[in-house]
């Protein structure tokens, strides 16, 4: 079963440089702070000049807020046109919506700064602050930057959406090369496939740095040292105590991690021999059944115990033997949300969606949630295949929209997960009962559960997708702040990027790359400019969810069998969680689900706890590390 659990993640509508940093783009509403002057055209400067006092920050929010009201869902309305058709003319559109959301945000943080030193309420001081954090890439307010800006990052989104490679005399996309590599177990194929895609995006590089020049000049005009800086100012700590914890949650969950990398390294070398795969050092990472290496469900075949390893079904074969569709998959989904008390999607989500690919154009499939209006019209955009990845996807994509549908009662610049590691972790908390034999058994796919026997096969692959995804999560933002800030240059991108796969994921290219070489831009969330670090959290905050959950539905057994489907009261608890959107630090809203109101990652340890016990048995006598 092809595995690409994480290459499908959300972007939540935060596709391109116009986005606020909102889950949601906007609403039809007003806001919910009443207007005391009048708003200023979308994209313009207000003609007031709001007095440096508590009065007066009050109603520069409301005027913001009205403007982004309007503003943000025009630009969303653009953005899922070009996603859905790219062409010329959709490119073009993108590009003029995404410079003028730019220039206001630029516009609003700037005039968010001069209430720094003003007592304001606690809500329009939180206000304040989420104007000033809420640019992925700021441009400077200098004459023609935001459009460079805009210009820019669409060509890159789309560069990438576009990106296609010869293999074996036929030119194919990133569509059928994911599909190759997952499958193929020749090591000359796997090497020419990953070399293959990264052919793609050497052309981006000059963009790319440029972006980061323009995006680092912005950052500064709004008081941060460099973009990494204002990304990580988004998670209610100050930017170094934020990057401390998570490395303080790495260090919690990384023995398990080099558990898990010596014994696949072990395995691999059974299979492929030293001159593939040598026993000790790193691995090799084409070797790993995914175009970046960041799940290794795809090679469970090559990994599985060699005794009891075999599972009494395979999820794929179940959905296709049942008549799944990919309608049907959606609605499957939507039945685990409906089944804990939640509201049902609305009609307009099944004529407006797009579920499958089309036959007649260009589009981005990489999977994502969408709300266009912060009401109702929520959508997700995915190329829906029957298969067991995709039945996972489905689950996470509807826990965006039912987290956008939760907080639209919030004024606008509160409609946003608690942070962005909460927005990816509520689809993925569902997902974790979604995959087990539990609920394939309530939904009627399975009709009897697997005893214990089968307990090590489940856990190892959930532990090859959920636990080797853990340093990827981590090292895709280390590189990039490390690039804002300076320390890697242009020249050295590539270098530091391997240097970072080794340190983080113990994994090597299979062979030298290139002298102009872009790796990094041959995986998605680096040419889209996606902040990364929310994949890791939400990767640590779904088991936190999981845990949580299954202790208040009464659950007794082992945590990787719990399913809370169709229990009401859990989902009492989470909408109550999910209502409060950002509105307060993501501490309280941690705590409102969860009565933790800290990171933990021992719930992760919890869940693979008989997984990990297994591991280092395997592994015992064996020189792990690398």
């Amino acid at each position: 079963m092809k595995r690409t659990l994480i290459a499908a993640c959300s972007l939540v509508a935060l596709t391109t440089a116009a986005s606020l940093g909102l889950a949601a783009c906007a609403t039809t509403e007003a806001a919910d702070t009443a207007a005391t002057a009048p708003a200023a055209p979308a994209g313009q400067a207000s003609t007031i000049e709001h007095p440096a006092t508590a009065e007066g920050a009050a109603a520069f929010i409301a005027e913001a807020e009205t403007t982004l009201t309007e503003l943000l869902e025009r630009a969303a309305r653009i953005q899922w046109t070009r996603a859905t058709n790219i062409t010329f003319d959709t490119i073009w559109l993108e590009a003029k919506v995404n410079a003028e959301v730019t220039e206001t945000q630029v516009r609003l943080a700037n005039e968010a700064a001069r209430f720094n030193d003003v007592q304001v309420p606690a809500d329009v001081r939180r206000k304040l602050n989420l104007l000033k954090l809420a640019i992925v890439l700021p441009a400077p307010t200098r004459p023609g930057a935001a459009t460079e800006l805009a210009d820019i990052t669409t060509r890159l989104d789309s560069t990438y959406a576009t990106g296609k490679f010869d293999f074996k005399g036929k030119t194919i996309t990133l569509d059928e090369a994911t599909q190759l590599i997952a499958e193929s177990r020749d090591p000359a194929e796997t090497k020419a496939l990953y070399e293959g895609w990264r052919t793609v995006s050497p052309g981006m590089k000059a963009d790319y740095a440029r972006m980061v020049e323009i995006a680092n000049e912005g950052s500064r005009e709004l008081g941060f040292d460099d973009t990494g800086a204002l990304w990580r100012s988004g998670y209610d700590m100050a930017p170094d105590a934020f990057a401390a914890e998570t490395d303080r949650l790495w260090e919690q969950v990384k023995p398990f991690y080099e558990q898990l990398h010596c014994y696949v390294r072990g395995r691999l070398n059974e299979k492929y021999g030293d001159a593939v795969q040598p026993a000790t050092g790193p691995i090799r990472a084409d070797l790993l059944g995914n175009m970046w290496s960041q799940q290794w469900g795809n090679i469970y075949d090559v990994v599985a115990p060699q005794t009891g390893g075999a599972s009494s079904y395979d999820l794929t074969d179940l959905l296709v033997s049942a008549g799944y569709d990919a309608e049907k998959m959606v609605r499957t989904g939507e039945g685990f949300y409906t089944s804990m008390g939640i509201a049902a999607l609305p009609q307009t989500f099944w004529e407006r969606s797009m579920i499958t690919r089309p036959r007649d154009r260009e589009v981005v499939c990489h999977a994502s949630a969408w709300d266009l209006d912060n009401l109702d019209d929520i959508r997700i955009k995915m190329c829906t295949q029957v298969n067991g990845d995709d039945f996972y996807t489905v689950h996470h994509e509807l826990g965006h929209n039912v987290y956008q549908r939760a907080y639209k009662g919030q004024s606008i610049l509160f409609r946003n997960g608690a942070n962005d590691g909460f927005h990816e972790a509520i689809g993925d908390f569902v997902g974790l009962s979604a995959l087990t034999p539990t609920y394939l058994n309530q939904i009627g796919l399975l009709k009897s559960t697997p005893g214990a026997e089968e307990d090590i096969p489940f856990l190892l692959k959930m532990a090859l997708d959920k636990i080797a995804f853990l340093p990827f999560g981590l090292m895709v933002d280390r590189w990039r702040w490390d690039v804002f800030s300076g320390e890697t240059a242009p020249d050295g991108y590539n270098a530091a990027w391997t240097a970072d796969m080794l340190k983080y994921q113990g994994l090597v290219p299979p062979g030298p790359r290139p002298a102009d070489a872009f790796d990094p831009g041959a995986k998605y969330h680096v040419p889209g400019n996606t902040p990364y670090t929310r994949y890791f959290l939400a990767h640590i905050y779904q088991f936190q969810f999981h845990r949580a959950a299954c202790k208040q539905a009464g659950w007794t057994g082992p945590l990787h069998k719990c399913s809370v489907y169709g229990n009401t009261e859990v989902g009492r608890r989470f909408n109550a969680m999910m209502e409060m959107g950002q509105s307060k630090p993501w501490p309280e809203a941690m705590q409102a689900f969860t009565g933790e109101s800290r990171n933990d990652a021992s719930a992760v340890a919890d869940y693979f706890a008989p997984l990990n016990a297994w591991l280092t048995e395997q592994n015992r006598g064996k020189p792990c590390g690398w």
